[in-house]
């Protein structure tokens, strides 16, 4: 069914998502639905999303970036951890965060058990980054934003790309933003149709 669909990407998108073991990111009473095009619930109201999605963001990703695997990406809402294993494939370092303290861990221990070692997990909000290892070739956000925050885009690279579901509820839509270099505008905004997404939690929430 995805392959049906995703006829607007890359191909070694697909080939990356086909070596991943998405079932094994699910938790264990949803895995046998877990390759079905739909989200999963990964509890503390949160969900994988589901294969188109993370397909089309893989893509819209690293559509405007070349040889990536040279490259860092920051992911923010690392979930269930199956996101950053895709990206795992295209980027040479993966640093993902992740709000809820379980899901952080989980998501980490999973990783490391799978053999992902170039993905980083760090528990906390995402709304500030992660300032150690910036800046980042690219930035990618997997909840729901009614704006992006500024310290994720200062932690972007010139010509770096971040895409992120951007609004609320039947109304997000997903952007892409690409930084400009001197002398051009500061970020180039793409929008690329409606997406339901769980909302961003940052702090206090």
């Amino acid at each position: 069914m995805i392959r049906e669909q995703y006829k607007f990407g890359d191909e070694k998108v697909l080939q990356m998502m086909s070596m991943v073991p998405r079932h094994k990111f699910a938790p264990r009473k949803y895995q046998e639905i877990s390759y079905d095009d739909a989200p999963v619930n990964i509890g503390f109201g949160q969900t994988m999303s589901q294969p188109f999605t993370v397909a089309r963001m893989t893509n819209l990703l690293i559509a405007k970036s070349e040889k990536l695997k040279a490259k860092s990406v920051l992911e923010i809402g690392t979930g269930s951890g199956y996101q950053a294993a895709i990206l795992s494939y295209f980027f040479g370092e993966v640093y993902t965060i992740e709000i809820v303290p379980e899901l952080s861990l989980t998501a980490g221990s999973r990783l490391a058990r799978l053999g992902y070692k170039n993905v980083f997990v760090k528990a906390g909000s995402g709304e500030h980054g992660w300032i150690e290892h910036a800046p980042y070739d690219a930035i990618l956000i997997t909840a729901g934003v009614k704006e992006v925050p500024m310290d994720l885009f200062d932690q972007l690279k010139v010509g770096g790309v971040l895409v992120a579901p951007v609004g609320e509820g039947a109304e997000t839509v997903m952007t892409r933003f690409r930084r400009g270099f001197s002398g051009q505008a500061r970020y180039k905004k793409e929008t690329f149709g409606t997406f339901y997404f769980v909302p961003f939690v940052g702090e206090g929430k």
